[in-house]
């Protein structure tokens, strides 16, 4: 088997396809991720490796996740680089639709004004958190690549895979709630 080459795949094809200009591409990314809420979380480290389905908020051009624990964590404390997936059931190639977001993961200290931003989004009360059996945590998920794969890309007259790729300084924000 030649994995480089299997691996290549993608970026061989992304040397001469046709793009969508960026405002654009963003526009129908932020739409397919409100459209969800939903992915399946990948962290790893070492020969560790857990996927995760997982509930998000999408807020300021990151992914907000929270969680109660789990062997996530192990992955988590040796890589913040994560990847996460949000996809539609498969009814066929004509309206295939399915993001792959690689980015960087940080753990948002319990209680900061952050978190209770979004404990106020997700209308968790604190009469409610303080019930649980262990402290909610908060991973924030920074996107540095986001692949998005929609048929509907293929009608508009371009390929149907197309990425952003993102400064690790600057977020992308514009559409994000």
């Amino acid at each position: 088997m030649d994995y480089k080459k299997a691996a290549s795949y993608w970026s061989e094809k992304e040397k001469e396809s046709l793009r969508l200009d960026e405002d654009t591409l963003w526009e129908q990314m932020v739409t397919f991720i409100r459209a969800h809420n939903t992915c399946a979380l990948a962290t790893g480290c070492d020969d560790f490796v857990r996927c995760t389905p997982i509930e998000y908020e999408f807020k300021d051009g990151k992914f907000k996740l929270f969680t109660e624990g789990g062997l996530k964590f192990k992955g988590l404390e040796g890589n913040s680089n994560v990847s996460l997936a949000i996809f539609n059931s498969y009814t066929g190639f004509g309206n295939l639709r399915g993001m792959q977001v690689t980015g960087t993961a940080r753990l948002i200290e319990p209680f900061t004004k952050e978190y209770m931003d979004l404990l106020a989004i997700k209308k968790i009360s604190m009469e409610n958190l303080n019930k649980l059996p262990t402290v909610l945590y908060l991973i924030e998920i920074t996107p540095v690549r986001i692949d998005y794969l929609s048929s509907e890309f293929k009608t508009m007259g371009f390929d149907p895979r197309q990425y952003l790729c993102f400064d690790k300084e600057e977020v992308k924000t514009e559409g994000a709630i």
